[in-house]
Order: structure tokens, then sequence, then C-alpha cells
């Protein structure tokens, strides 16, 4: 899975091939939600090319732009740390919008730019705070970002004090609905996506669920989540309950105590909730004799192991990830665009639509207000994302024209969510359900809806 660091990004022509499907990852609390069976925003899955050309610039910050006189979008995403294979997609996402509002003609007679920082993990606070710290001095329109939830919780204050727009494109604590005025997510809560995996789970048949799970917020709030369900549809937790102590600490590295105890509980399924950790869970459960197609994945850790582990190892387990299989024109624009920048081609495309669409949200809510300072995103993102209903349009500049003529208008973007309800979350969005073949390759098989009220 690739890492990327912070670049020198210049304005190049590039044609790319995307060579694979989605993997992902980010945050959990207690609840639940029900999920109904809904057809993917697109079936299109298969390795295709890029259009033939598409000059792509990266329109990266000077010092001396801030939101006075720019749209100005400051990124907080991991660059480093055990949630970086979520970089480049996101990156590329935030990027892509860039380029595309500012081809658009930028945001309310600004230019549009972006300044990408790190946000590291839950392992070292530190890198997250002085990201936000800088930010905060940057004076940036919107914030994009973090990916983790426990990253976010660490640094939404000082977005929120400073009113300062944060838009996660990958976050799903539970904990962040409603936290503040000032801080939104393109990803949906983990009542949609721990419903979606507890629901897949038990109509799989199984009764008996053991959980794998770190104590992190992300994986005990998604775990609450899944327990909660399986045991609404008649089944059992027989180890890593809620409340039962039996998680391990972020960044471990041996399982066998674990894996041995989790067997000796006797369960028909095991769900794995972890990040890098979930390499060294998952041939630990093989040597073991667990049979893996009972094994449940989610957005943390639902990647492609095809470079990771022997073939075969991970065939038939499922995984789950927050957003719908977004259509193949637009991974090979986000490719393009990171091969410009970085000069490889996507691996990946986990919540590269989620960072597209808040980035896109944003320049629109600025557009709508007339001015590019944050107070302005903030006071009309619920509206053009159609909380008031209006003209729908799919793409920045529709959306302008729409605008231009008056009233309001409902974006719908490439991540298939509803408008923000009032918790600043989306009021539906869907749950990729993915399947490991062979080759350890998470395929996706189809999708769910559930919805958040409001």
């Amino acid at each position: 899975m690739n890492r990327v660091t912070t670049t020198s990004w210049l304005k190049v022509t590039a044609a790319a091939a995307v060579l694979v499907l989605p993997l992902a990852a980010c945050g959990s609390d207690d609840s639940g939600s029900s999920a109904s069976e809904s057809p993917s925003a697109s079936d299109s899955t298969s390795e295709s090319s890029a259009p033939a050309e598409e000059t792509y610039t990266s329109n990266e910050c000077s010092g001396g732009q801030t939101s006075a006189d720019t749209f100005r979008v400051g990124g907080i995403l991991p660059l480093t740390g055990n949630l970086a294979f979520l970089g480049p997609p996101e990156v590329a996402g935030v990027g892509l919008a860039v380029n595309d509002i500012q081809a658009a003609g930028g945001v309310a007679g600004a230019d549009a730019c972006v300044d990408m920082q790190d946000s590291g993990d839950s392992t070292d606070m530190s890198i997250s705070t002085n990201t936000a710290g800088e930010l905060v001095a940057s004076k940036p329109s919107v914030v994009i970002g973090a990916a983790s939830s426990s990253v976010s919780l660490n640094v939404v204050d000082t977005f929120a004090q400073n009113k300062i727009v944060e838009i996660s494109p990958a976050n799903t604590a539970v904990a962040l609905s409603g936290y503040s005025p000032w801080y939104f997510r393109t990803a949906p809560p983990d009542t949609v996506q721990g419903a979606a995996l507890g629901t897949l789970i038990s109509s799989d048949g199984w009764q008996k669920v053991g959980f794998l799970v770190f104590n992190d917020t992300y994986g005990t709030g998604l775990r609450n989540t899944v327990e909660k369900t399986v045991k609404a549809n008649g089944g059992e937790c027989v180890y890593g309950c809620k409340g039962d102590g039996d998680e391990f600490p972020a960044g471990q590295t041996t399982f066998s105590a674990e894996v041995s105890a989790v067997l000796a509980a006797k369960p028909d399924a095991i769900v794995v909730l972890a990040f890098d950790e979930s390499k060294a869970i998952i041939p630990e459960l093989k040597s073991q004799g667990w049979d893996m197609a009972k094994t449940y994945l989610t957005d943390g850790n639902t990647a492609d192991y095809s470079k990771d582990f022997p073939k075969g190892t991970m065939e038939g387990a499922q995984g789950t990830i927050p957003g719908v299989d977004a259509a193949q024109d637009f991974k090979d624009r986000m490719s393009g665009w990171y091969e410009a920048a970085e000069g490889s081609p996507l691996k990946d495309f986990a919540y590269g639509a989620e960072s597209y669409d808040a980035t896109i949200l944003a320049a629109l809510a600025a557009a709508k207000g007339g001015a590019t300072d944050s107070q302005t995103v903030q006071e009309n993102l619920a509206a053009v994302s159609g909380a008031n209903g209006g003209t729908e349009c799919s793409t920045y500049a529709d959306c302008i024209a729409a605008l231009d003529g008056g009233g309001d208008i409902h974006y719908k973007g490439i991540s298939g969510i509803g408008p923000f309800n009032a918790d600043n979350d989306p009021s539906s969005a869907f749950v990729g359900i993915y399947k490991y073949d062979n080759a350890n390759k998470n395929v996706y098989t189809t999708s769910v809806e559930g919805t958040t009220g409001g």
C-alpha cells in the first residue's frame, strides 16, 4: 500500500491507468441503525485506462494566500502512520476537486488552492496537534480531514474555537455526530456501517460472533454497533464483547494469545476491527486453522492484500467500506491527477469520492455566500448539500450555473450521500460489501443504503 509524502506539485499532463478496487478506514461509537439493500451507484469495477490526456494542476497555496482573498483548502490527512494507505486517494480527491474548481473559474471571483499537511495517526497525537496549529495560522476557508476519528477528536476543538470548518471524508465515530457546528463529514457514522455489517453476518447464518478489536474509538465503537445488531437478530457475542475488557492496544504486533482465546470461545464468525495490526492477526488466524470465509472486516482493514499474504489466505472473507463504488471515469481522473502529482497511478480509492465531495461542497457554500471565509462556508454548507431542496446538480460548474440562476441547489456528488442533517452528518449513505478472491483482493459485490435521520 502506498505511503505519500508532501510534494511540490507541478502542472503536468498525464494519462494514467487504474488497476484495482478500493480499500479504506476510520471511527465509531455506540448505537444502531437499519440498512436496506440498494444498487451500487456504479457497476464499473473492471480495469480501464484514463481519458487520453487531461492537464492537471495542483494549485498549491502560497504562504500569502488566506481565506480573505482565496478559497484556501487545508488538508489534515494521513501522509504517515497506520492509516497512510488512505493518504493517496484522499489527497487525490481533494487535489482533483481543487483542480476542477479552478478550471471552472474559482470561487466567488477568487482563486482556489490547496495546502496538504500530515495528520499522522492516533499513536502520536503531537503530529495532528502541530498540524492543526499550522493550519489555523494559515487562515483556511476549510480544512479537509482527518481520516482517523481519534485524530479528529484531538483537533476538532482547535478548529471550532477558531471558527474554521472541518469536513472529514472518513470519520465514522458516532461521538462526532453533532459535536460542533463547525464539524461536518461526508462519511456516515457507524450506526450505518455497523448495522450493515451486523446484518450481513446474521444473514450469512452466523449466530455466535467473536471480536478481535483494538482499544481505539474506531474499534470499540464499531464493535458495539455490530454486536448490538447481531443480538437484535437473535445472535450472541462470545468473545471480545462490550465490557469484557478483551481489547488489545493499538500497535500490537503479535496475536497468538488473542487468537487462541477467541477460537476457544467457539465462534461461528470472527470480526477483526483493527488497522495495520490486521496484517499480523490474519496469518495467526490462518495458522491456527480458522476458516477465513467466516471472517469479517471493516473499512479500517478491508484492503488489497495480494502482496501481503500467500494466495488463498483471505479467500471468502468479507468486509465493508462506507461509500459507493465510484464510477470508473472518476477513478481514472483521480488516478490521473495523482500520477501527475506523485508519478504513479493510484492503487486504492477509498474515501477519494468523499474527499472530492467535501471540497466541492465547501466551495459551493462559499460561492453561495459570496465570500471565501470559513464562516461563510459554515453558514451555507447544509443548504448546498440539499438540506433545503433546490435544483439538483452533479458538477461544480453546473452547480455554480444553478446558483447564478438564484435559489437553492442540491449537490448530488460522487459519494452518493444525502444532504447534511441536523448533526452535520450525511442523512443517508451507502456501504459497499466486498468479498476476497483467491488472490487476496477485495472485490466489490453489492451496496446497502442506510439512513441517519434528519
